[in-house]
């Protein structure tokens, strides 16, 4: 029958319905998204001009490149090369792939978070529809790697909270193991680690309080709704073992290098060369930015903009979708505001992801800043959005709902800015100027 039957179209509802049946549709669409173009421009741009290098000296076991970053972004991009060959369908698949991850890591550290399929479902669409998201998907470079593995640990973590004590550590092993490949990617991930271990030693602290036991007694607590049955004496050194040990096995490759292969006995100490690398000062960048301004989208970053491809003017802007960068800075102070007026402290962890991916570069010893260094927390910034529009009862029904009109205002910025963040061909040298609002806009 045209259509499909009322029980086929009952069963497909009931099954989008359900967590995993809309993370699969969301998913879906996230990767066709992500698919269209992705080999455009076919020369590598911006940073590829770094990490496909890398990518290439790792398939031939050459000599060490791009050493101020660890491998593992490195390595899947040597891996979509080893198996669609060394083209810009090579380099920038596993991108996407992670784009696509980054996608669904959200959605399941909302869904864990509140319980609450719609503010999960915002959240993640309002992911796909950030700039940020879109373009570092559709490039060869290392943040949506760490960004993948990160929202994946987190949700892991997250996971891992409420388990049956039987599964607790197994849950707590994974996350901590998505956690080592996410700071093998980008060392930004760090704090990471810190905000874990911060986190179980206060759940146990507060437990041990509430039983009316000294604080040395956390160390040993295991009861409690959180992390039932795995007291921190256990947690912390499988946490500290997996997550560094899997972050150094990353760097396995590299031992079998034809030149200045690394040991056992020169792997640490490259460590601190890595650090040298990351912290030198370097001369000034037309496109650097200070951190504080990277949320109020100041300074974006042309990652592409020239004649290429058959002679048409191409260009990708780094920058961040106005309505969620901006607006999300307001759903921020909105949380703040109602937690600070007797709300609970629960609503503020989206608002805690957001500020511990972003506030770390304040003290990072970096001598220069790029806006792109925002885009993990920018990722974060839409659960504060959801949870902010979504998280709690609206009087109003149907599309006139919050989080449905700002899911519109920025879909349709998103068709918007699409010509100028995707390589579209665009009519002649000058086009760019009509998605120039600010000044500080290149």
């Amino acid at each position: 029958m045209p259509g499909g039957s009322t029980t086929e179209r009952g069963s497909i509802g009931a099954w989008l319905s359900r967590p995993w049946g809309a993370a699969c549709l969301i998913g879906s669409v996230a990767q066709l998204l992500f698919s269209i173009g992705l080999t455009t421009p076919h020369k590598p741009v911006f940073d590829e001009t770094h990490y496909v290098p890398a990518a290439r000296a790792l398939l031939a076991l050459s000599h060490p490149v791009n050493i101020e970053h660890p491998l593992v972004g490195k390595e899947l991009i040597a891996l979509g090369m080893l198996i669609f060959g060394d083209n810009s369908l090579g380099w920038r698949l596993f991108a996407s792939v992670a784009g696509t991850a980054t996608v669904l890591g959200l959605f399941a550290i909302l869904m864990l978070l509140t319980g609450r399929m719609r503010v999960a479902v915002i959240g993640a669409v309002l992911a796909l529809l950030n700039f940020s998201l879109f373009i570092q998907a559709r490039i060869a470079m290392l943040d949506v790697f760490e960004a993948a593995f990160l929202t994946s640990a987190i949700a892991a973590f997250l996971w891992s909270m409420t388990a049956p004590p039987e599964k607790v550590l197994r849950r707590w092993v994974l996350a901590a193991a998505l956690l080592g490949l996410a700071m093998g990617a980008k060392w930004a991930a760090v704090p990471f680690l810190a905000y874990a271990i911060a986190a179980i030693l206060f759940v146990r602290w507060r437990e041990a309080r509430r039983a009316g036991r000294p604080p040395v007694a956390l160390f040993d607590m295991a009861e409690g709704p959180y992390w039932p049955g795995l007291p921190a004496a256990s947690a912390l050194p499988w946490l500290l073992a997996v997550s560094v040990g899997v972050y150094l096995a990353t760097f396995l490759p590299a031992f079998f290098y034809a030149d200045q292969p690394l040991t056992f006995a020169s792997l640490l100490s490259f460590q601190g060369r890595m650090y040298a690398e990351q912290t030198q000062v370097l001369a000034p960048h037309p496109y650097q930015s200070s951190w504080w301004s990277w949320p109020l989208d100041i300074r974006p970053i042309w990652y592409l903009y020239e004649a290429s491809d058959g002679g048409a003017w191409r260009g990708v802007l780094m920058i961040g979708n106005p309505a969620i960068w901006w607006g999300g800075l307001v759903c921020v102070g909105v949380a703040l505001w109602r937690w600070g007026m007797g709300g609970p402290a629960k609503a503020l962890l989206p608002v805690a992801l957001w500020a511990g991916a972003f506030l770390p570069f304040a003290l990072i010893p970096k001598s220069l800043g790029f806006i792109h260094y925002y885009f993990p927390a920018s990722v974060f910034l839409c659960g504060v959005i959801a949870t902010e529009l979504s998280g709690r009862r609206s009087r109003r029904k149907g599309f006139w709902r919050a989080d449905t009109l700002f899911v519109t205002v920025s879909a349709l910025l998103f068709l918007y800015f699409y010509p100028i963040i995707s390589a579209s061909a665009l009519p002649d040298s000058q086009a760019f100027h009509q998605w120039m609002w600010l000044p500080t806009w290149p």
